[in-house]
């Protein structure tokens, strides 16, 4: 059996966990869809709202960057997804980038029709593709189970919409070879990388993917509706038509041209007037990655969620909970799923045990595993608490059975 304390000892990003404010007799297992605060994101913050906003007012676009923003947070973010300088830019949310490159990818694809897509993938996604195809009159989105994505590719889809970690499960897919498969079928590629940014590394541009997209607020620790990135492979940039054609996705927003000239490269797939604030709580959160070797970090990740699974089920009698994610960690994201028949309940207790993870129905126990700031020790200790409230049901209480709005 490992020890958390020898692990804790020899971990490289150890040190890190001190850039973030965690509070007090909390466990936090939930990063993978809130990141916790930054310190030094809200020491920024303070700074952009009474020193920038507040003594330079407008002139801050210039003189404190505002204005580019969004291509200089691109690139960082670019580091952490395997992709060339200029290839990616943060705008929007997840959902209106989905939107903007389906929409692109069904123009590179004229005599397609078919979105191909997970049935299980997360809502949003299969939302947009709904709305896409109502509005423009053409299409049919195709959904199959995520074991049969790939049987399913043949010459009528036009693009693969598909999310690379699942949600509710943690299954991973491989990047490079799905999308091997999908260009064989002539089809075009469209990574979700939401809870696989931050993680792991991935490598887009080795992967020849066309479009991903992917979200600030889970791994990378951005704050709640923190703005989103969408990568565009470098090749394909300048010949695309943006389905949203906004002023700052224009080749010189200040000119006030009365028609749209788009923007070279990527930048022509923003759309309007970045949001300040959150994008700078972003920035300042992506600083502690440039103190991170990605190697260590998937290692990192690997190792936390392996010690949890052997813990919970060396605690857990068999029969009482199953485990719902991969059993083999290369095919497993930076996080664990249980399933329990029990299970909202058992998070709520676990809650208010002071140990946060989620729920996703019917029966998924979620615990995501952010290598930046666990402690292995915070896992073992996760673990035992789990089987104590299982083994006394102190899960059966009436307060955690009352469903909340936020699962």
């Amino acid at each position: 059996m490992s020890d958390p304390a020898a692990l804790d000892a020899a971990d490289p990003l150890a040190g890190l966990r001190d850039a973030f404010h965690l509070p007090e007799g909390v466990i936090y297992l939930d990063g993978n869809s809130l990141g916790p605060l930054p310190k030094r994101a809200a020491a920024t913050l303070r700074d952009v709202v009474e020193r920038e906003w507040g003594e330079s007012l407008i002139r801050g676009w210039t003189a404190h960057g505002w204005v580019d923003l969004p291509e200089r947070l691109g690139d960082r973010i670019g580091r952490l997804i395997g992709a060339a300088p200029g290839a990616t830019v943060v705008c929007d949310s997840t959902s209106v980038n989905v939107f903007k490159l389906l929409a692109a990818a069904m123009r590179l694809r004229p005599g397609r029709d078919v979105i191909l897509s997970d049935e299980g993938n997360f809502p949003t996604d299969l939302y947009i593709a709904e709305g896409l195809i109502e509005l423009i009159g053409r299409g049919r989105l195709r959904r199959v189970p995520r074991e049969s994505v790939l049987e399913a590719l043949d010459a009528e889809v036009a693009v693969a919409l598909l999310t690379q970690v699942d949600y509710r499960s943690g299954a991973k897919l491989d990047l490079a070879a799905t999308t091997a498969r999908v260009h064989a079928a002539g089809a075009v590629m469209l990574w979700d990388l939401a809870h696989s940014t931050g993680a792991f590394p991935v490598d887009l541009a080795e992967s020849g993917a066309e479009f991903a997209v992917g979200c600030g607020y889970k791994y990378l620790n951005g704050g709640p509706g923190a703005p989103a990135f969408l990568y565009v492979r470098p090749d394909l940039a300048d010949g695309l038509r943006p389905a949203l054609s906004g002023w700052f996705g224009h080749a010189a927003p200040f000119a006030f041209d009365p028609s749209f000239r788009p923007a070279p490269g990527v930048g022509r797939l923003r759309v309007g007037t970045p949001p300040i604030l959150s994008m700078r709580a972003l920035d300042a959160a992506l600083d502690v990655f440039d103190m991170v070797d990605l190697a260590d970090l998937a290692a990192k990740s690997r190792a936390l969620s392996e010690l949890f699974i052997a813990e919970v089920e060396r605690r857990v009698p068999p029969g009482e909970i199953a485990l719902a994610s991969p059993r083999d960690p290369a095919q497993r994201g930076s996080q664990v799923s249980f399933r329990c028949p029990h299970g909202y309940a058992v998070v709520q207790a676990l809650i208010a045990e002071g140990v946060i993870g989620d729920f996703r129905a019917p029966d998924l126990m979620r615990f995501g595993f952010a290598p930046l700031y666990l402690r292995f020790a915070d896992v073992a200790d996760a673990a035992f608490r789990l089987a104590e409230i299982l083994h006394e049901r102190r899960w059966d209480r009436p307060e955690h059975h009352i469903r909340a709005s936020v699962t």
